[in-house]
């Protein structure tokens, strides 16, 4: 195979901000949660952190993990859309610089923008403005190169507009007209209050791996106890992969459940630890790993990524390291 992973998702230049909680108060936005906003609350929001600390990278969450899988020493390739601008020029040469192979090709208008506001507490709160990451549509996706591919990685911000749902469920039937396997993460739970019957009709038809955190597990299931939801899940979806923050993650695969170790760490910004975890694990299962191995690796990258700001490892896991790791 060509690839370990091909990843479909929205192409956002991240823009992580370490700010004070009365700036976010004055902004008036909700703490700790995704929103959508327009260009120019977007433009308002960045004319307000004059002075703050700044830093930018490639984003997106399947952007992420599939960067994340490029640092361990997976091969990805990925469908998203930019513009033909200077922040789609930084992310494409992010991206492949990473090995990361990428032929969308650019067009007019403005490149999606994600930025996140860190508090003290580590929390972070998101702004997107998706830009031309929502034109992504079903004529963007390779299906040479999905099947090239082991498996397909959907996240679930796809699925708040129609081309980009359409881009998302014909990578989905293309995976599984050539035998891929797919691997999805519902992403956030306002995604599945507003797409709870398709979300769990894909989890139980063609989505052999889910990704999900407890909140979302929760919101899906509409049941409380960690294992009682991944068990819910797992009773329709192969395997499941559910994060419990600093408590770890179960892993559901054959019908066993396998418990992983949280690492402790003093969190700096939460900013992609879901996308780092998923790197982890599909790494880890797609280079000879046993999910128990798979799922100890992506916990230690999910905690060397909270440790410090942005999405991206800035200290990646040399080979040794790794190694150490596994034993």
């Amino acid at each position: 195979m060509a690839y370990d992973v091909y990843g479909v998702g929205n192409s956002l230049v991240d823009i992580q901000a370490k700010i004070d909680e009365s700036l976010l108060t004055r902004l008036e936005f909700a703490k700790g949660i995704m929103t959508l906003v327009d260009e120019s609350t977007q433009t308002r929001v960045l004319s307000a952190l004059n002075g703050a600390s700044i830093s930018r990278c490639a984003g997106g969450s399947a952007a992420n993990t599939i960067a994340g899988l490029a640092d361990f020493g997976g091969r990805g390739a990925y469908a998203g859309k930019l513009g033909r601008d200077d922040l789609g020029d930084f992310w494409l040469k992010d991206m492949r610089d990473l090995g990361v192979r990428i032929e969308v090709p650019q067009t007019n208008g403005q490149t999606g923008t994600c930025v996140c506001l860190i508090t003290d507490d580590a929390q972070r709160t998101m702004l997107t403005h998706l830009g031309l990451s929502s034109t992504l549509g079903p004529d963007d996706i390779s299906e040479s190169e999905i099947k090239q591919s082991k498996y397909v990685y959907i996240e679930g911000y796809l699925f708040t507009g129609d081309s980009t749902k359409a881009a998302a469920l014909k990578a989905i039937d293309l995976a599984k007209k050539h035998g891929v396997k797919v691997a999805f993460t519902v992403s956030d739970p306002f995604l599945i209050n507003i797409n709870r019957d398709l979300f769990w009709e894909l989890i139980a038809g063609p989505v052999d791996l889910l990704f999900c955190n407890l909140e979302e597990a929760r919101s899906l299931t509409g049941l409380v106890d960690p294992i009682d939801c991944a068990q819910k899940i797992h009773s329709h979806a192969a395997d499941v992969a559910l994060t419990l923050g600093g408590d770890g993650s179960l892993l559901m695969h054959d019908g066993k459940t396998t418990p992983i170790e949280g690492v402790p760490v003093t969190a700096v910004d939460t900013t992609g630890a879901g996308d780092m975890y998923a790197a982890g694990v599909l790494y880890g299962i797609t280079n000879g790993l046993t999910w128990q191995q798979a799922g100890h690796l992506a916990s230690h990258a999910a905690a060397r990524v909270v440790a410090q700001m942005g999405a991206r490892l800035h200290k990646k896991f040399s080979s040794q390291e790794i190694a150490d790791l596994l034993r």
